[in-house]
């Protein structure tokens, strides 16, 4: 990291290769996983095939979803395992903008954030994708046979499940508003009702229409949001504010303050020689 200011290109070519290493660290991890994609596909098949009447088993009603299903979950599944070095290079880019202090708060969030998506991806595969499915499998009529397809299932499963890793990220929302100054502990705790109303309605969007699974996302919800607000303080904050040197002459201080205020106004002559400053600077790099 060097101390010289980045053009915009700079910045563009920076992003060029972070986006480029991201992609390549996906693509060695969906190579590795590809080979085994039906097996890791029964893997995540398990929730719904336990709830299933014995010897039956999910359907393929698309030609190709046997082969085109396993293939889109094996790439989704590179992207999760990725995701640490993903905001990884997130972090690498926005690092340099940052200040000392801000880089000590903002990398335990990132590792925090990681670990809280990966509970939220566990919690719903665990915990949520069981309750869901033996409620689905029983309130159908009996002249139905419950026998999902592989492709609705596969989207149905990545749906919930990715919601359930974004709302577990709660805590690190609150904390991110509290330590930018966005809001204060005290607001956000005098709104709290406001807040287990909007986790409710959040979890009545996200999951199917039963108050179980509504219930599974909304209480998970509402306890990291109180989590965020014990930990906010430990990253808020503290502007610190550099004092002034002192004079021996402060009536001869206070007018020097005035005057540099003064010379903070720009001429017109000296806006138009920093223009074409700026101009010759922009030809040059082109030229380049």
């Amino acid at each position: 990291m060097t101390s010289k200011e980045m053009t915009f290109v700079q910045h563009l070519v920076e992003l060029r290769n972070i986006l480029l290493h991201s992609v390549i660290a996906i693509l060695i991890i969906f190579i590795g996983i590809f080979p085994f994609a039906n097996e890791v596909y029964g893997f995540i098949a398990a929730p719904i095939i336990n709830v299933l009447p014995e010897d039956t088993n999910i359907i393929a009603i698309g030609v190709i979803s046997p082969f085109l299903t396993p293939l889109k979950m094996a790439l989704i599944i590179a992207v999760y395992a990725a995701m640490p070095y993903l905001l990884y290079q997130i972090w690498s880019f926005v690092a340099p903008a940052l200040y000392k202090h801000e880089k000590q708060m903002i990398l335990p969030l990132v590792v925090s954030s990681t670990i809280l998506f990966y509970t939220g991806l566990l919690f719903s595969f665990y915990v949520v994708f069981p309750v869901i499915f033996g409620f689905l499998s029983s309130v159908g009529p009996n002249i139905v046979d419950f026998t999902p397809d592989i492709q609705y299932y596969l989207d149905f499963v990545l749906k919930v499940s990715f919601a359930f890793g974004v709302a577990f990220e709660v805590p690190i929302a609150t904390i991110l508003l509290i330590m930018f100054g966005i809001t204060t502990v005290e607001k956000l705790k005098s709104n709290r009702p406001y807040v287990i109303i909007g986790a409710f309605v959040l979890g009545m969007l996200l999951t199917p229409p039963d108050i179980i699974s509504q219930t599974l996302i909304a209480i998970p919800m509402w306890l990291l949001f109180e989590a965020g607000l014990i930990f906010a303080p430990l990253f808020k904050q503290n502007k610190q504010e550099t004092p002034d040197e002192p004079s021996p002459n402060p009536g001869k201080n206070s007018s020097e303050k005035e005057a540099a205020s003064d010379n903070d106004d720009w001429s017109d002559d000296e806006m138009e020689a920093e223009m074409e400053k700026i101009d010759a600077e922009m030809e040059k790099l082109d030229k380049e």
